[in-house]
């Protein structure tokens, strides 16, 4: 596998992750445009590239209620400076295509009523040419929702669309296949060069492929797809090697579990040993992202061969790029309190395609020993260990 920001749609400190995914700005909730943001198509986003001239967007991460195509029964057609037209018929609903917060919403010549909606994974969208927009500015809205009634010219109802990173339009096919309207599940990232934003993808889309469902890994653990288009997968970590694995924090108590906190969905395992302790990978794997992320500060996310994904969050420092191969036990942050943290720690998550599981069905928190048996994972978010 090879190496996302896939913008991994969607994550909150020790708190949860949307992907989604996944660059970042601040919680929608938050956003407060200036009148210039509320006025103009193309302005830069605030911070985005504060802590770094690139972030990576982990599309792999999101479920099919967090994106949308603007016109689900439209016909895309490419048009100038990365812009499409995608035609429908009159009255059309016109959908947000992720999570957002509207940034503009108003006529601009030549485009019309247009809707601008800044998104959590860095990424802008554009929906111009409408006959009425149905949303304001600084009004959150989710993906698929309704944000405006298609218009376009004369007899040819359109909408004209386009996806900016820091008010620069990119190449939308990156993200979209405009034929079949399919969000790619792939990672990619974005990178600010100079005025330019250079969009490249890093890790394409491996369920696009039909040949993956069925190829093994060198270990011949799983597919690439570890449910390969079924409802479940099973992971046998009785056939896992000690050196096939690595406790994360070794030395570590658990101060916060998996579950429910504070009426809030706590989707990792908070850990702790001191400052800047060393954090190691739990498998062999690529890295998928590492950046600063939302609440999760200094993030860093590995995909493995088994077929499991696993985050660790709050890092003072990460040690590794995207991209890079890493063996279990290798050393890849050091323990921090950045992003939405009260205490240096680490928060591990362990996911299968970017739904996170409790991490307790892979480890051993107290013994810190990786778990013995066959664990079935599921579609639905459950998993079971047994003989």
């Amino acid at each position: 596998m090879r190496n996302e920001h896939r913008l991994f749609g969607l994550l909150l400190c020790c708190a949860c992750f949307v992907v989604n995914a996944v660059a970042q700005v601040s919680s929608p909730s938050a956003i407060e445009f200036t009148p210039i943001e509320q006025q103009s198509i193309s302005v830069e986003t605030p911070g985005l590239f504060e802590q770094s001239d690139s972030f990576t967007i982990d599309f792999g991460y999101y479920r099919d209620n967090q994106y949308s195509f603007p016109l689900p029964v439209g016909k895309a057609e490419n048009g100038k400076d990365y812009n499409i037209e995608i035609v429908s018929a009159k009255g059309d609903a016109v959908k947000a295509m992720f999570d957002g917060t509207v940034r503009l919403s108003r006529s601009i010549a030549p485009f019309g009523n247009v809707v601008v909606v800044r998104h959590n994974n860095g990424l802008e969208t554009v929906y111009g040419r409408n006959s009425q927009n149905m949303v304001r500015a600084g009004e959150r809205v989710k993906a698929g929702q309704t944000i405006a009634i298609v218009g376009g010219e004369g007899d040819r109802h359109y909408c004209e669309f386009s996806i900016m990173v820091n008010g620069r339009r990119i190449n939308p096919s990156i993200i979209v296949g405009l034929k079949s309207h399919r969000l790619l599940k792939q990672v990619v990232m974005c990178k600010r060069e100079g005025f330019r934003i250079d969009v490249s993808v890093v890790e394409p889309d491996p369920w696009n492929d039909r040949n993956m469902a069925k190829k093994k890994t060198d270990k011949g653990l799983t597919p690439s797809d570890p449910f390969g288009g079924g409802s479940q997968f099973t992971l046998n970590l009785s056939n896992m090697s000690s050196d096939d694995w690595c406790y994360p924090l070794p030395g570590a108590k658990v101060i916060s579990p998996f579950g429910s906190r504070n009426g809030r969905r706590h989707t990792g395992t908070d850990l702790k040993t001191r400052p800047s302790d060393n954090i190691l990978a739990a498998f062999d794997g690529v890295v998928t992202m590492s950046q600063l992320y939302y609440g999760y500060g200094n993030c860093i996310v590995i995909r493995h061969n088994n077929g499991l994904e696993t985050l660790y969050s709050h890092n003072v420092k990460n040690m590794v790029r995207v991209g890079d191969h890493v063996k279990a036990g290798q050393r890849i942050a050091l323990t921090g309190r950045t992003g939405r943290a009260t205490t240096e720690h680490l928060h591990f998550e362990v996911r299968v395609k970017g739904r996170p599981y409790n991490s307790n069905i892979i480890f051993n928190h107290v013994t810190h020993k990786l778990n013995t048996g066959k664990v079935t994972f599921t579609k639905s978010g459950k998993a079971t260990i047994g003989k």
